[in-house]
C-alpha cells in the first residue's frame, strides 16, 4: 500500500514537471514564430520589388519591340551615333547631350553603318541612318531603347526608396506598383527619348535632398549630381534648380538644428552652393564626354535672342553649346504651333492644356491616391516636413511647362505621375482619421493595375476609363498623347493579312518610311477626290486637325477599323 502511494506521488510530480516543461516550451515556440515571420518579411519586400519591376520590364520591352520609330527618336539616335563616331556637337542642340549619351550606349552595341558626310536636317539624318544606310531599323531602335528602359527601372527603385523613407516598409511597394503600372511611364520609358530620364533625375534629386536632412555631407553632392543629370538631359528642368537649391539649404539647416542661427544660415548657403556647383560640373562633363575640345559646329542656324532672355542666357556658367541650344529652344517657343484639345484645333497654347491632358492620361486610381497623398503630407504632422520636397518640385516644373507654346503631350510633365506615386504611399497614414484609408489605397492601386493591363500593349494612346479608354483618346488629344508614328509596322501587318491586293491610300504622320515596311500607298491629297477609292489609312493626329481636302475625304468615307488606336482605316 505504501509503495503504491509513493508511486502515485512520483507520477504526479513527473506529470507536473512535464506540464511545466510543456508550459516552458510554449513561450519558446511563440518566440520563434515572430522571428520566422520577420525573416519572411525581410524577403517579401525584395521579392515584391523584383516582381513589379520584372512585369514593367516585360511591358516596356514588348512595347519597344512592336513599335516603329516615333517622330523624335530618329533624331536622338542619329545624334547619339554622331557622338560615338565623330565626337562633335552638331545636331539636336536644343537638348543637352546626356540623355543621348545614354542612348549611345545601346547604339554602340548595335554598331550601325553611318555616313558622317550626309547633309540635311537632323530629321533627314535620322531617316537616312535608319532606312537608307543598310541598317536594320528594328534592331537598332531596340538597342537604342534598352538603356532608357534600364534607367526607367532604376527610377522605380528611387520611387520605392522615397516612399519607404516617408511611410515605412509598407509604403514602398504601393508607390512602386503605381509607378510600374502607369501607362504613360511605361510608354515613354520604352522609347529612345529624353522625357523619362529628365523627370526621373529630378525625382532622384528631390529624394536625395530630403535625405540630406540627416546626412548633408553624404547626400547633397549626390543630389547635385542628379540635378545636373536632369539639366544635362533636358533644358525644361532648369526651373527645378533654384527650388532644389532652396530645399538643400533647408535640409542643412535642419541637420544643424543645434547650431546658432548664423552658422545655420551659412551652412544652408553652402549646401545650396554644393548642389548648384555639382550640377554645373555634371553639365560640363556631359559636353566634354562628347568632345573634350568642345568644338561647336551646328548643322543649322541658331536664332538670335534679345532682351532679358538673351542676357540671362549669356550669363549662365555653362558651355557655349548649351547656351546656343537655349536660344534654339526660345526660337521654337516663338513659333505658332497648332494644338488639339477635346475636339478643338487652335493655334498657340492653352495654359490649362497639360492639366487637362494629365486628367485624361493618368489612371483614375493614381489621380485619386496622389491627391489624397498630398492631403496626407500636408495634414499628418509626421509627414509635413516632407511636403516641400514632394510637392514643390513638380508644382514649379508643371507651372513652367504650362507656359510653353508646344501643346504636344503629357511627356512634358512625366514628373507628375512619378511624384504622385510617392505621395500616394502616404494615404494609409490617414487611417487615424479615416480608418478605411488602407483598404481604399489597396483597392485603388488594384484599379490602376487592371487599367494598365487592359491597355497592354497600347500604352501610348492610353486614356483612363472616365474618358473612354484608348479607343477614344484620338477624339480628345493628339501627337505624342496618342499617335506619334509608332504603329507603321502594325499597319503593314494589317494590310498584309486583311487587305492584301487592295488599293491603299495613306496619310501618315511620323518618321517611318512606309515603303520600307512594304506599304505601297499614295497620298490622297495629291489627286482629285473622285479618284480616291479603296482603303484610306489616316494617322489620328492628322485626322484630328484635318482641313480642306483631307476633311472632305474623311467625311465622305466610312470607318472600318483601327490600328493600334493611332491609325484609323476608312473605306471610300
Amino acid at each position: 500500500m505504501m509503495a503504491r502511494a509513493q508511486h502515485t506521488v512520483h507520477a504526479l510530480r513527473a506529470g507536473q514537471a512535464g506540464d511545466a516543461g510543456a508550459a516552458a516550451a510554449v513561450p519558446e515556440a511563440t518566440a520563434r514564430l515572430p522571428a520566422r515571420l520577420r525573416r519572411k518579411r525581410r524577403w517579401a519586400a525584395p521579392l515584391l520589388v523584383t516582381l513589379l519591376l520584372a512585369q514593367m520590364a516585360g511591358a516596356m520591352v514588348t512595347t519597344a519591340v512592336r513599335q516603329t520609330p516615333t517622330i523624335d527618336e530618329p533624331v536622338y539616335v542619329a545624334t547619339a551615333t554622331d557622338y560615338l563616331r565623330e565626337h562633335r556637337l552638331r545636331y539636336n542642340l536644343e537638348h543637352p547631350p546626356l540623355g543621348k549619351l545614354l542612348i549611345a550606349a545601346g547604339v554602340a552595341v548595335a554598331g550601325p553603318r553611318y555616313d558622317p558626310s550626309y547633309s540635311g536636317t537632323q530629321g533627314e539624318v535620322g531617316r537616312h541612318l535608319l532606312y537608307e544606310s543598310g541598317n536594320d531599323p528594328g534592331r537598332l531602335m531596340l538597342w537604342a531603347r534598352l538603356p532608357v528602359i534600364g534607367l526607367t527601372l532604376l527610377f522605380g527603385l528611387v520611387v520605392f526608396a522615397f516612399a519607404r523613407d516617408l511611410t515605412g516598409t509598407a509604403g514602398g511597394p504601393v508607390a512602386l506598383a503605381l509607378y510600374s503600372f502607369d501607362p504613360d511611364v511605361i510608354a515613354h520609358g520604352a522609347l529612345a527619348t529624353l522625357d523619362v530620364p529628365a523627370a526621373g533625375f529630378v525625382l532622384t534629386s528631390a529624394w536625395l535632398v530630403r535625405r540630406a536632412r540627416h546626412r548633408p555631407l553624404r547626400y547633397l553632392p549626390l543630389a547635385g549630381a542628379a540635378l545636373g543629370a536632369a539639366v544635362a538631359t533636358k533644358m525644361s528642368t532648369l526651373p527645378a534648380v533654384p527650388v532644389l537649391m532652396v530645399l538643400a539649404a533647408v535640409s542643412v539647416g535642419t541637420a544643424r538644428r543645434g547650431a546658432d542661427r548664423p552658422r545655420r544660415v551659412l551652412g544652408g548657403l553652402a549646401g545650396a552652393a554644393v548642389v548648384a556647383l555639382t550640377a554645373v560640373m555634371v553639365v560640363w562633363a556631359a559636353y566634354l564626354a562628347v568632345d573634350p575640345h568642345l568644338r561647336f559646329a551646328p548643322a543649322g542656324p541658331v536664332p538670335a535672342v534679345h532682351g532679358l532672355r538673351g542676357r540671362l542666357t549669356g550669363l549662365l556658367p555653362l558651355p557655349r553649346a548649351y547656351r546656343e541650344g537655349m536660344r534654339v529652344q526660345f526660337g521654337l517657343e516663338g513659333q505658332p504651333w497648332q494644338g488639339y484639345l477635346f475636339g478643338r484645333v487652335y493655334t498657340g497654347s492653352l495654359w490649362y492644356y497639360l492639366p487637362a491632358a494629365l486628367l485624361v492620361k493618368t489612371p483614375l486610381g493614381l489621380l485619386a491616391l496622389g491627391a489624397a497623398g498630398a492631403v496626407a503630407v500636408l495634414g499628418v504632422r509626421r509627414l509635413r516636413p516632407a511636403a516641400p520636397y514632394l510637392l514643390l518640385p513638380p508644382a514649379v516644373l508643371l507651372a513652367a511647362a504650362m507656359t510653353g507654346s508646344r501643346n504636344f503631350g503629357t511627356r512634358y510633365a512625366l514628373f507628375v505621375p512619378m511624384f504622385l506615386a510617392v505621395a500616394a504611399a502616404c494615404v494609409p497614414r490617414l487611417r487615424w482619421r479615416w480608418p478605411w484609408a488602407t483598404g481604399v489605397t489597396a483597392a485603388l492601386a488594384l484599379f490602376v493595375v487592371v487599367s494598365s493591363l487592359r491597355a497592354f500593349p497600347y500604352y501610348l494612346p492610353y486614356a483612363n476609363e472616365a474618358f473612354g479608354g484608348p479607343a477614344h483618346t484620338h477624339r480628345l488629344l493628339h501627337d505624342s498623347n496618342v499617335d506619334w508614328g509608332q504603329d507603321l509596322g502594325r499597319l503593314a501587318g494589317r494590310l498584309r493579312t486583311r487587305y492584301r491586293g487592295q488599293r491603299v491610300w495613306l496619310v501618315y504622320k511620323g518618321s517611318g518610311v512606309p515603303s520600307f515596311y512594304g506599304i505601297h500607298a499614295a497620298d490622297p491629297r495629291e489627286v482629285p477626290l473622285d479618284q480616291v477609292h479603296g482603303l484610306l489609312a489616316v494617322s489620328d493626329s492628322s485626322a484630328a486637325k484635318a482641313r480642306g481636302k483631307l476633311a472632305e475625304l474623311i467625311d465622305s468615307s466610312r470607318p472600318v477599323g483601327q490600328v493600334g488606336y493611332s491609325i484609323t482605316l476608312y473605306r471610300r
